[in-house]
């Protein structure tokens, strides 16, 4: 879709160079009194309409994009997603001139070059214009067949007997086996079967009308991914279906478009005074497992308008009942731990749902990968809030699954006691596996709180972030946009790498 040639950037005049050697963070522009990252917060969450839609959400051609290209009307498209920058230009660290190098643009190269590390999907929220428009040309071009195996393509076999099952074969890669990090999500909706595989940076789609509805049993990736579909009525076959628009096709994950299947909540558990895990069951026809580390979206239509928003998934529980780790298998139900905000968009709408009713859930998306954790002997987990989301499963995933790990450790902050997200499950955890570790830091603590107090703050991680001989170190940050930027640049200054922090986004 659209593809920024690389060039320097910034510019080697640009306020937004890393600073010389020996200097700590990046040399910034001054901004005007009242236009601080909290201001701009503070303007986020005034209820202004700050994409000039009302709260709407369009589809972005490429010729559309281009035309938004001035200080006042600047849009630019981050990872797919399209947002209007112009009310943030003001408050922007950098300068509007950084900005404005992406106006009517996809910006993300530019972008990752010197804010990778940054939360843009919570900072510029409320600027979302929408989702670029993926054409039909770009899918068919993303997939040259001279670079796809032989036996890439569907073979089809059926029988005629009593336990009748029409199995889908596709053998995706030469490797012998798909990544850990990847997915496979089947969705059988009014006839047309859809299966996405999700690998690294790419998603291979397959997109058929059935001429009858089978039920769909299960999934697995084991080199080749195998759908079986119980017929509903005895008989031979005597066609598979036609392929629809897009089937057989390679994309980027970033220019692929969104799909959300309806799920219904079935149930909504308490876990601190403003936030509940939502349960919600996928529906008939469709296996989708979300893997660690990646978000969904939830879509709704709220007072006429359109509204997307990322969430994380959780597991039921911190600590399962079995070791038997299930990475890589299909799930029924997607958990998703949510605090609601009175003055909150969408919140408030799903606060309001009761149990029976339906959500738009899209596949999972995001940048995570396990690949970042492997060999990792030291985890390093700082969150706020409800920042702890994603970090609930790494944690889970990196007790069971990493081998190499010697201490995971996780340091929460949070306003009050009473906000801390699976309190006890956390300190049993803690008492129970000696290679984890918790620590609280409330910021609003009781009279009879013994824990730290304040915020995140260089002093508090020379003793977290320790860097043992012969160890491989990795960090995960999440939390609201003014903790993250404060707490990425305090871990570089504690001598870790680009490559040794990640941010997560949803």
């Amino acid at each position: 879709m659209l593809n920024v040639p690389s060039q320097s950037f910034p510019a080697a005049s640009s306020q937004q160079r890393v600073a010389p050697a020996g200097q700590s963070g990046r040399n910034k522009v001054a901004l005007k009194p009242g236009h601080s990252l909290m201001d701009w917060i503070r303007v986020a969450k005034s209820g202004r309409d700050l994409t000039g839609l009302r709260g709407r959400l369009i589809d972005v051609t490429e010729e559309e994009l281009q035309k938004h290209n001035t200080r006042d009307d600047c849009w630019t498209c981050i990872r797919g997603m399209v947002y209007n920058v112009s009310p943030y230009m003001d408050f922007h660290p950098g300068g509007e001139e950084e900005l404005m190098k992406a106006a009517g643009i996809d910006g993300t190269d530019l972008f990752d070059q010197v804010h990778r590390w940054v939360n843009y999907e919570s900072m510029l929220k409320e600027c979302l214009v929408g989702r670029m428009a993926v054409k039909a040309s770009t899918a068919l071009k993303a997939a040259p067949p001279p670079t796809q195996p032989k036996d890439a393509r569907p073979r089809y076999t059926h029988k005629t007997t009593r336990t009748t099952v029409m199995i889908l074969r596709m053998v995706i890669d030469r490797c012998e086996k798909l990544p850990s990090s990847g997915c496979t999500i089947v969705d059988l909706q009014d006839g047309v079967l859809r299966v996405e595989v999700l690998l690294g940076k790419m998603s291979y789609i397959l997109r058929q009308r059935k001429s009858q509805l089978p039920l769909i049993q299960h999934s697995c990736a084991v080199g080749k991914i195998q759908v079986s579909m119980r017929k509903a009525a005895k008989g031979k076959w005597e066609e598979l279906g036609e392929p629809l628009e897009f089937h057989d096709s390679l994309f980027r994950k970033k220019d692929r478009a969104i799909f959300y299947r309806e799920c219904m909540l079935v149930s909504k558990t308490a876990v601190t005074h403003d936030t509940w895990v939502f349960r919600l069951q996928l529906p008939l026809g469709t296996l989708m497992h979300v893997p660690v580390g990646k978000h969904i979206y939830l879509k709704s239509l709220i007072q006429d308008s359109e509204v997307v928003k990322p969430y994380t998934p959780v597991e039921e529980t911190l600590v399962p009942a079995t070791l038997d780790s299930t990475e890589g298998t299909a799930a029924t139900d997607i958990f998703l731990m949510i605090k609601v905000y009175p003055d909150g968009v969408l919140t408030p709408h799903l606060n309001n749902l009761n149990i029976g009713d339906h959500l738009s859930v899209s596949s999972p998306d995001g940048p995570f990968s396990l690949r970042l954790l492997r060999e990792v002997t030291h985890l390093y987990l700082l969150a706020a809030g409800t920042g702890f989301t994603p970090m609930a499963r790494v944690i889970r995933l990196a007790l069971q699954d990493l081998g190499s790990l010697r201490k995971t450790k996780l340091m929460f902050f949070n306003r009050q006691e009473r906000d801390i997200l699976w309190h006890s499950k956390l300190d049993g955890l803690a008492a129970e596996d000696e290679r984890f570790q918790v620590e609280y830091i409330l910021s609003e603590p009781c009279d009879g709180w013994a824990g730290r107090k304040g915020r995140v703050e260089a002093s508090m991680l020379t003793d977290f972030l320790v860097r043992p001989e012969g160890s491989k170190v990795f960090v995960c940050v999440c939390g609201p946009s003014a903790f993250t930027e404060l707490t990425v640049g305090l871990v570089r200054q504690h001598c870790f790498s680009e490559e040794e922090i990640h941010v997560f986004q949803g």
